[in-house]
């Protein structure tokens, strides 16, 4: 009996998160080296290393194209930490729901809610 194909259908050019560790990810086919921003429809890189770095102008790529109930899952290496002081209200004030989470975590989230349609985009740093 052939197995039951139970991948749900995404649009065409959805970036699906596949692998990540390494110091890399797997999005869609593709791998990207180093810490990435996800989006539904595109992937580029991002230039954090670590959870300090992450603030509202290394976020602006982000908040520069908002959409109703906009959520970021946010990657914030092996483990999960507190995120920076003022951050989440910063994005709320633009229109950001936060999540913030551990890169492994934040990598099934994602793809969870954008299977699930929902208006999503990950800020990932890469771990190894």
């Amino acid at each position: 009996m052939p197995g039951l194909d139970i991948t749900p259908p995404l649009p065409e050019g959805s970036q699906l998160i596949q692998a990540y560790g390494n110091g890399t990810f797997r999005i869609t086919g593709e791998t990207h080296s180093g810490s990435v921003i996800v989006f539904p429809t595109r992937t580029v890189a991002w230039s954090v290393t670590a959870p300090d770095q992450i603030t509202l102008e290394s976020l602006a790529e982000v908040t520069a194209s908002v959409e109703a109930n906009q959520i970021l899952v946010v990657g914030c290496g092996p483990r999960a930490l507190p995120p920076p002081a003022g951050l989440r209200e910063g994005l709320k004030e633009a229109g950001v729901v936060l999540e913030w989470m551990d890169t492994g975590a934040a990598c099934r989230t994602y793809n969870v809610l954008l299977i699930d349609d929902r208006v999503v985009s990950a800020a990932l740093i890469a771990i190894d």
